[in-house]
């Protein structure tokens, strides 16, 4: 690792102030005990950076210095109550980095000057910056705490001592970083090229009585934790469970170097309801409502995309509080604003995500998406972001895709969304046995997209229950369903215990340990012997096509063509300079033969005039056999029940 590399990682995460010898007492009620962010780089195209200082007796009458050429701060705001402090610090390009002591200076009248520090890091400009990820890769989506317990000292760690709880379903179970970066090897073997996980955040250190669940099975509410990520405390803290940034840095560093890329998932929405600001917030501004009387969430995503909406017909889905708990933050005030934004750009450069998965989009205002989007790519162009809309209308996702403005004249500046048109589609087709029409019906409204092939596919993720848990879903039908989301345009997304048809109804079922991951399991589905038949037989189908997307440029940035529309088969092609690939689907319950004209496809044994056949690249004896009567080609397959195949067409 180099010199510069080493530098470059130094991040402070815990800012506890340093007081010079003629600071104040604590009866003075001058102090600091937080400053956000706790660090930045030289270079940035964020500047000024907006400093949120916490403490006790903090006022804009104060003066704001550092023991650094190149730092100066201007513009403060404080907090009513003396909590808060906001202030800007411009960051000379040609300033030093390293670590730092800020002084902030009292002079009452006709009193000697009350002081206190603290230490706050300049960091040199990031030497890897954000790659993104597009339709050339394939996610592996994983949540930290079910997938792999590779420390378990961090089980029980001292500041949150009773949330580890294997037997509870929704208590922390002990997979951490350690353990992603552990498991690197089996996640690329099936293909994977980007990983992306639930937050990192730091969330409640004790039991959650505020949102409570029975156990499946049983009637009584019981305390919940924060082990999904979703209810930080903390926006700039890695939580101790999952282990440190430095656990983080390394994961991510060891990803990049096997050419992998990492995807933050982060949240604009809400903070869990422990965060300390619920009760004292930094302006009377920061919340939509207060923990007392606040709006409730109605879902009504629809409304922001309405021409005809009055904002009072909006103001539940964007002002209302998560599931009535999760308190929603204000982004039209300011500060809120900027705090998210740096915040955002903060975890992209210090620990060097590639890309965000940015959490329940439609609840927040889209004026904000534009601004936190267009100062994202400013300071790193080049990375990607994957919002979540959970409806699966097209129309709404398609209105929220950046690339064009809206009828509101927004552009959301949100590169891809996930395809929840297709999600819907997908499961009742391949679990349920509908008519595979509507996969291509949902196709035929690509043209609502600015860019269809950015979207991000997928059969089910943490919010759903698992593709196995539907009435009527079969291995045969879960590997048909991977074949259409690895071979189809747009980037596919594998949610981890998917490639072994893991079952699993409504959260938290749909969240089980991934087995092998954690001590004592009876087996380790991370090894092919620890693997059931089902299991295998899904694990490798599912590599085998994530080989066949990186042999084949077609399968995931090539043109699609739909060649064959039946009531339960479907035939396309993926077509690229170099190959030309031909999917069939045959979804009925029993075999078929599917025919189809090839003479649409660009292949060079076709205008020759030859006749010839291909085999099945996934390994089976299924065959596509191209024949001529008199000028005109034919194509036949025939496919077992519930069953895919991909065919290679001969150059």
């Amino acid at each position: 690792m180099s010199q510069k590399y080493c530098l470059c990682l130094v991040a402070l995460l815990f800012l506890r102030p340093v007081l010079a010898q003629d600071s104040s007492s604590p009866s003075s009620g001058f102090s600091v005990n937080r400053v956000e962010p706790p660090s930045w780089w030289i270079a940035s195209k964020t500047t000024p950076i907006r400093l949120l200082i916490s403490g006790q007796g903090l006022t804009d009458k104060l003066t704001l210095s550092a023991d650094r050429e190149g730092l100066v701060f201007t513009n403060l705001s404080a907090s009513q109550n003396g909590h808060y402090l906001f202030a800007d610090l411009h960051i000379a390009p040609d300033c030093r980095p390293g670590p730092v002591m800020i002084e902030l200076t009292r002079n009452p009248v006709n009193s000697p000057s009350i002081k206190t520090q603290f230490s706050w890091d300049v960091l040199e400009y990031p030497w890897v910056e954000p790659a993104g990820f597009g339709p050339e890769d394939f996610i592996y989506f994983l949540m930290p705490d079910r997938f792999c317990d590779s420390d378990p000292a961090n089980n029980r760690p001292t500041k949150s001592l009773d949330i580890y709880d294997r037997k509870k379903s929704r208590f922390y179970h002990g997979g951490d970083i350690q353990g992603i970066t552990s498991k690197l090897d089996y996640i690329q073997s099936l293909g994977a090229t980007a990983i992306w996980t639930t937050p990192i955040y730091d969330n409640n250190d004790a039991p959650d009585l505020k949102e409570m669940h029975p156990e499946p099975g049983g009637t009584e509410p019981v305390p919940t934790t924060g082990y999904h990520g979703y209810g930080a405390i903390d926006l700039y803290r890695v939580d101790e469970h999952f282990g440190t940034i430095e656990d983080l840095k390394a994961f991510i560093d060891q990803a990049h170097r096997r050419g992998m890329k990492v995807i933050q998932d982060q949240v604009a929405n809400h903070t869990g309801p422990y965060h300390v600001w619920v009760q004292d917030p930094p302006t009377p501004t920061w919340w939509n409502g207060t923990a007392q009387s606040h709006l409730k969430n109605n879902w009504q995503k629809w409304t922001a995309m309405n021409p005809r909406a009055a904002y009072q017909t909006q103001q539940l889905n964007l002002e209302g509080w998560f599931g009535d708990v999760l308190p929603d933050l204000n982004q039209d005030d300011p500060e809120v604003a900027k705090y998210l934004i740096q915040h955002s750009i903060w975890w992209l450069g210090v620990a060097g995500f590639d890309a965000i998965r940015m959490d329940t989009l439609p609840h927040v205002p889209r004026l904000f998406w534009q601004q936190w989007g267009s100062a994202v790519k400013r300071e790193f162009p080049k990375t990607k972001i994957l919002g979540e809309l959970y409806d699966q209308d097209p129309v709404l996702v398609a209105y929220y895709q950046g690339g064009r403005a809206g009828h509101d004249g927004i552009d959301t500046n949100i590169d891809t969304l996930f395809d929840f048109g297709l999600f819907t589609p997908i499961r009742n087709v391949f679990a349920k046995g509908k008519s595979i029409r509507e996969v291509h019906q949902m196709f035929a409204r690509d043209w609502l997209y600015v860019d269809p092939n950015r979207l991000a596919t997928f059969i089910g993720v943490h919010d759903m229950p698992r593709f196995m848990h539907e009435k009527g879903a079969s291995i045969d039908g879960l590997k048909s369903a991977m074949t259409l989301m690895m071979t189809s345009r747009g980037t596919p997304i594998l949610y981890y215990g998917d490639e072994l048809a893991m079952p699993g109804g409504e959260d938290p079922d749909n969240r089980r340990d991934f087995p092998g991951g954690f001590p004592g399991d009876s087996r380790n589905a991370f090894e092919d012997a620890g693997r059931q038949p089902n299991e295998r037989a899904v694990w490798n189908h599912i590599a085998k096509l994530g080989s066949l997307r990186k042999a084949y440029g077609a399968l995931s940035t090539g043109k699609s063509l739909d060649l064959v529309d039946a009531e339960q088969h479907y035939a396309y092609a993926r077509i690229s300079d170099q190959h030309t690939l031909v999917i069939a689907l045959n979804n009925d319950t029993q075999a078929a033969t599917i025919e189809l004209d090839p003479s649409v496809l660009p292949c060079k044994s076709l205008t020759k005039g030859w006749s010839f056949q291909c085999d099945d690249l996934l390994g089976s004896n299924n065959v596509l056999r191209v024949e001529r009567e008199s000028k005109i080609p034919i194509a036949t397959v025939t496919l077992p029940a519930r069953s895919s195949a991909v065919f290679l067409l001969p150059e």
